[in-house]
């Protein structure tokens, strides 16, 4: 193998959709010397069913660049398409199409290359890349959103992907075209593979343990009353919600155990209000369906099935997906070098973050969703991307003035006592 050098870089962000590029357009707005590793929008791009929209309104789809130049809105005006603050979903083609385009004008210099690794180095860290190139990094902020924390459940593992994979596989669905298909799962991520399924041509049916799939609700026109009640933010409507978006640095303030209650909690992955007519009266539904076991068999695919009233049954399928979300969890980061892992104090199975973002690791950051144990479900959201962008900038400039000023000190001192006599 070639040797090849390392270089040096003031800071590392490692991943490249909403977060990672928020963060980096406001490091490199103030002149700080980053590189930027990842695929712009790749979940977005490869991870979410064609066709699939965004839960979030318009004016909440935003990624944070420091002056607001570019918004969805914009983006939107600039391209000829359609666009509100509410009441228009958001395609993911068009929102994955944005992210290239604010990366393209922010953060001309992505890499798209992939961290293999990251060690501990004295003043940093040490990086190797995909294609074996080394970087040493001063402070590192990992932003790898969600993909790396697809969870299927202990009932579903042990067959092969021929027969059971996860929704974040599906980008599209074209090969499933006329089988039979077991959806697991009974929130968005359920609801939104088994339309993309049922378009395809494949005949998909849901298993859930919900006693029914609850879609949220369309807003329309609030009346005053209404939006005194239950204020419109960009994690909907509520004062709880008010209270997410505006003082996360209350919510780091509460004890951890209801931190990790709320977050798992709050805000679940209810289907989205323009999906049901995609789904009821054509996708069938399972309710109240525990999935005990799967196992080859038959067609592809036994699943025993047991209901809260002690009733059992086998359902066949030619394969299953199962559409049982996202679960942050540090030991699927494995990238992370293991004196890494074993030294970063967790918040149940996520980083615990100080008020800035940092771990327990100096001068290691974690953004998105990631840091929602610490600072709440905004964090679970592109909403969260802007506040998260301003507060971190604005802590590692902080950070750099008070190395530079050490620095001068030390240079000072070391001139006062070479011109001593």
């Amino acid at each position: 193998m070639s040797c090849i050098m390392s270089t040096q870089v003031e800071i590392a962000v490692i991943g490249a959709g909403p977060y990672g590029l928020s963060v980096a357009s406001h490091l490199l707005a103030q002149g700080r010397e980053v590189r930027v590793f990842g695929l712009p929008m790749q979940t977005w791009h490869e991870a979410m069913p064609v066709g699939m929209k965004l839960k979030s309104e318009g004016f909440a789809s935003n990624l944070s660049d420091p002056t607001g130049e570019l918004t969805l809105e914009r983006y939107c005006q600039l391209n000829g398409l359609p666009y509100s603050h509410t009441g228009t979903p958001v395609k993911v083609e068009i929102f994955s199409a944005y992210g290239r385009a604010f990366q393209q004008k922010f953060i001309p210099h992505l890499e798209p290359r992939m961290v293999s690794s990251i060690e501990r180095v004295p003043n940093g860290f040490a990086l190797r890349l995909d294609d074996g190139e080394g970087v040493r990094a001063r402070t590192v902020v990992v932003a790898t959103g969600i993909k790396a924390f697809s969870y299927t459940p202990p009932e579903l593992d042990g067959l092969s992907n021929d027969l059971v994979t996860h929704a974040s596989c599906y980008g599209d669905a074209e090969h499933l075209a006329g089988r039979d298909v077991a959806v697991v799962g009974g929130g968005a991520s359920a609801t939104d593979i088994a339309a993309l399924l049922r378009a395809r041509g494949a005949n998909p049916f849901i298993v859930t343990r919900r006693p029914s799939i609850r879609f949220q609700s369309a807003l329309g026109q609030r009346s005053l009353l209404d939006r005194i009640k239950a204020p419109m933010t960009g994690l909907g409507p509520g004062w709880k919600s008010v209270l997410c978006v505006h003082a996360p640095l209350v919510f780091h303030a509460m004890p951890e155990d209801f931190r990790v209650d709320v977050v798992r909690r709050y805000l679940g992955p209810a289907p989205a209000w323009f999906v049901r007519d995609q789904v009821e009266g054509h996708v069938p539904v399972v309710a109240d369906a525990k999935v005990a076991k799967v196992e080859a068999g038959g067609r592809g695919v036994r699943l025993q099935i047991s209901h809260s009233d002690g009733a059992t049954r086998t359902l066949e399928a030619d394969h299953v997906i199962s559409a049982t979300g996202y679960r942050v969890d540090l030991d699927r980061l494995t990238f992370l070098g293991d004196g890494i892992r074993s030294s970063l104090r967790r918040s149940d199975t996520a980083p615990a973050l100080s008020r800035h973002f940092e771990s327990s690791v100096p001068n290691l950051y974690f953004v998105g969703p990631a840091a929602a144990n610490s600072f709440g479900p905004l964090m679970r959201f592109a909403y969260g991307a802007d506040y998260t962008a301003r507060r971190l900038s604005r802590h590692l400039a902080g950070v750099s003035v008070r190395k530079g000023n050490r620095q001068d000190e030390r240079f000072t001192a070391l001139s006062s006592e070479r011109s001593r006599p």
